[in-house]
């Protein structure tokens, strides 16, 4: 048995350093993986204030899209906090469509919760990001938030 090893070995080397030196080459000429959109690269999500509205509150959102891109989805996974820090509530907020190069105010209503019961909200995740060109990855990493009030934004 191990006069079989030493027999193979000159072998087994010469196929190790085929493998070395091939093996570059055959990536090289391997077709490139498709590349997933990168997430945005100049996004920014700022809440812009609350106001009472009703028996609830309204939030206005400023986002500004300093990017190419133009995004049909982009849907956030938010989550308020209380001013105690327990969770208020856990909801979706779609912002799209954003078009390139361009600044966009949404509004969005929380009914039954007045806006100086509210502390904090939390961007979860992005839980739907597309543009044209199909979904887009790392929708939540590219993305900078900032408030303008008391009520602050994260992620």
């Amino acid at each position: 048995m191990i006069r079989q090893i030493r027999t193979h070995g000159p072998w087994l080397a010469f196929a190790a350093l085929a493998a070395f030196s091939f093996g570059p080459a055959a990536a090289q000429n391997a077709a490139p993986a498709p590349a997933a959109a990168a997430g945005p690269k100049a996004l920014t999500v700022e809440l812009n204030k609350l106001e009472p509205q009703g028996g609830g509150c309204r939030a206005y959102v400023v986002v500004q899209n300093d990017d190419e891109t133009a995004y049909q989805a982009f849907k956030l996974d938010l989550v308020l906090f209380q001013k105690d820090g327990i969770i208020g509530r856990r909801f979706a907020m779609d912002l799209a469509p954003l078009k390139a190069k361009k600044r966009t105010v949404k509004l969005f209503d929380l009914d039954d919760i007045s806006c100086d019961k509210i502390g904090s909200f939390l961007i979860n995740d992005v839980v739907d990001c597309k543009s044209d060109a199909g979904p887009v990855e790392n929708c939540l990493a590219g993305t900078t938030v900032k408030s303008l009030g008391d009520v602050q934004l994260t992620k």
